[in-house]
C-alpha cells in the first residue's frame, strides 16, 4: 500500500517535471513532498496507539 502510494507520486513527479508550467510546477513538488512527510509521521506516530484502539475493540465483541 504505501509502496504503491510512493510510486505513484513518483510517477506524479516525474510528469510535473516534464510539464513546462513554471513555477505551479515547483509549487505542487513541495506541496506533495510535505504532505508526504505528514503522512509518514503520522504514521509512524500513531499506528501503536490505532493498533491498541482495533485490540480493545476486537476484545470488547468478542464473545466469552
Amino acid at each position: 500500500m504505501i509502496l504503491d502510494m510512493l510510486m505513484r507520486c513518483c510517477v506524479q513527479l516525474q510528469l510535473l517535471f516534464r510539464r513546462k508550467d513554471g513555477a505551479t510546477a515547483i509549487e505542487y513538488l513541495i506541496l506533495v513532498a510535505i504532505v508526504a512527510l505528514v503522512i509518514l509521521a503520522a504514521g509512524t506516530t500513531l499506528s501503536p496507539q490505532i493498533s491498541a484502539l482495533f485490540t480493545k475493540i476486537t476484545t470488547a465483541i468478542t464473545p466469552t
